[in-house]
């Protein structure tokens, strides 16, 4: 008897985690929350886009000679997403500044997603607060020009009037929706571990960011955030686009 109730105790506890999960199920494009492009010969830093913090898109068209092409950028402050059309193509830091691009010969639209991580640059440029990219950026040696550069509002988006349809082979960045069922509000955790860099709501309201680099991996959820029954979940992905869960967690989650 002691063990059929110790079964049907793993089963409650089993079940119970089952029900944390948060399948992310709807898919809402960027371009809802573009703000005015601007077009310049050269890339933009955010101080000459008039931005303190936050992401911005910068987009031109390329051609590759062969595989063994290498991207090179002179700064990055403090992080890009680097696609070809829709195809993630890695990352970019100031610490690591360049590429081979995994991309056949041809024409394409390179698209960096930058993000400036904090407003002010330590070390030797503390001096130098340039954020986003600028300087020169070349492809095989080639210097990249004729950019259109689209601040993106993401931060200050209402997500509760982004309009959202089933997720279907998502490959860019965008804003990813779920619904988290509670049965007692409480304050909890959002265990992000798997997503790559982004921002994350709940019922409409701004919680918090989160980066796979960081060793904490997750957000606290207040129960002061959350309705008892259906919850809405919204999170803009930089880079882990084909993400699918959430986990909602009692405790913090760290690396």
């Amino acid at each position: 008897m002691k063990r059929i109730w110790m079964i049907i105790v793993a089963v409650a506890s089993w079940m119970a985690v089952q029900a944390q999960e948060i399948r992310m199920t709807d898919y809402a494009a960027l371009n809802q929350v573009y703000a005015e492009p601007v077009l310049s010969e050269k890339l933009l830093p955010f101080n000459e886009l008039h931005i303190e913090f936050g992401y911005v898109l910068y987009e031109a068209k390329i051609k590759v000679s062969s595989d063994e092409d290498i991207l090179e950028l002179e700064n990055v402050r403090d992080y890009a997403a680097i696609y070809t059309d829709s195809t993630l193509q890695g990352t970019l830091t100031d610490s690591k500044k360049q590429m081979s691009l995994r991309a056949a010969p041809g024409a394409y639209t390179l698209r960096i997603y930058a993000e400036n991580i904090g407003r002010i640059t330590y070390g030797p440029e503390i001096l130098d607060n340039y954020k986003g990219l600028f300087g020169n950026i070349t492809l095989g040696g080639e210097a990249i020009e004729g950019w259109t550069i689209t601040p993106l509002n993401i931060r200050e988006a209402d997500v509760s009037q982004l309009k959202f349809a089933i997720a279907k082979g998502v490959k860019l960045p965008g804003f990813h929706r779920g619904i988290l069922n509670v049965m007692n509000p409480k304050d909890q955790y959002l265990d992000m571990s798997g997503w790559g860099m982004g921002e994350v709501w709940i019922n409409g309201q701004y919680i918090g960011a989160y980066w796979e680099k960081e060793k904490l991996q997750s957000i606290q959820v207040v129960a002061g955030l959350l309705q008892k029954g259906k919850n809405e979940v919204v999170v803009f992905e930089m880079k882990n686009n084909d993400q699918k869960m959430i986990r909602l967690t009692e405790k913090p989650v760290f690396k």
